[in-house]
């Protein structure tokens, strides 16, 4: 972040370059890493910034093409970023309210003939005046089906995207693969979307900071053994499926928290600060994640979120 430029404008009608600073700041403590992505909305930030003092100084500017596409595995950040920009969007005029829709392709498609189009139109209702961010968007477009609707909830977007861009800004998510494709077969889509921005995976020492981060953020510490054992968490975790990066820490501490509970309950009645802030390492080593023969990995005892 040091090396990017810093919004210093503040030109009449806009909001204050403090302000949108404050936001960014704020992405900033909120993201662990991620420097191309955050580097990337601060260049967005820029534009906006900027295309608003030529509005005030008279010149000719049209409104930028704000629609974008956020791709990466997940946990990586994206629904966050999606949120601190609708704040940004919001507080430079571009939409009414820092709002973010988010949906899924059951949210969009109907089931039978008719449906699809009044469910879509309801969640382009809700969004208006904010942020739709449609998560795993490639689902919409399913091929193999010939009987599938997701063509009619995509035409509808595409006509509101160029149509009523000014009233709202789509976020297309998803898996980077799955998008390309997407994008590939459905190129007017692809058209449309101005920014894609892509979020790289959290390495250990990341993942480790992120976890810090949330312990911060609820008022718990680890003792110097529990950092370590939260430490062969995340690297036996991180090779297993359906890792989530920032959820799977999420979901590890939250668990982690609940053994510290279970742990203490019993004396309850003679527990003081330190007791009920610390996490120990018998908290994070009872995790399933640590239930292997011969050194190897234990199987994922669950579909949703296996081995935490």
């Amino acid at each position: 972040m040091s090396a990017a430029p810093s919004l210093v404008a503040d030109p009449p009608g806009v909001a204050p370059a403090e302000d949108i600073e404050g936001v960014l700041g704020q992405l900033d403590r909120d993201l662990v890493a991620l420097a191309p992505v955050k580097t990337r909305i601060r260049e967005i930030a820029a534009l906006l910034v900027i295309d608003g003092m030529r509005r005030e100084e008279g010149l000719i500017s049209s409104r930028p093409s704000l629609h974008m596409s956020f791709t990466g595995n997940p946990g990586t950040g994206k629904t966050t970023v999606a949120l601190r920009m609708a704040e940004i969007l919001h507080r430079l005029g571009y939409i009414d309210k820092p709002k973010v829709v988010s949906v899924t392709r059951d949210d969009l498609v109907g089931q039978y003939v008719g449906h699809t189009a009044p469910k879509t139109r309801e969640v382009l209702k809700r969004a208006r005046g904010g942020v739709l961010f449609i998560d795993e968007a490639y689902y919409l477009y399913r091929p193999e089906n010939e009987r599938d609707y997701g063509q009619e909830a995509i035409e509808i977007l595409l006509q509101v995207m160029e149509t009523e861009r000014e009233n709202l800004v789509v976020v297309l998510a998803g898996y980077r693969d799955r998008m390309e494709t997407f994008f590939r077969s459905n190129p007017g889509m692809g058209s449309r979307v101005a920014h894609h921005i892509h979020f790289p995976d959290f390495d250990v020492d990341e993942l480790m900071a992120i976890a810090g981060l949330m312990l911060d953020q609820q008022t718990y510490e680890l003792t110097p053994e529990a950092e370590s054992a939260l430490r062969a968490y995340v690297e036996r975790r991180a090779v297993q499926p359906r890792f989530a990066h920032g959820r799977s820490i999420r979901n590890a501490i939250d668990r982690a928290r609940m053994r510290q509970a279970s742990r203490l309950y019993e004396r309850r009645e003679a527990l003081d600060r330190t007791d009920l802030v610390t996490i120990e390492a018998q908290d994070i080593l009872a995790s399933s994640v640590f239930d292997d023969e011969d050194g190897e990995l234990a199987v994922p005892p669950s579909p949703d979120e296996p081995g935490e």
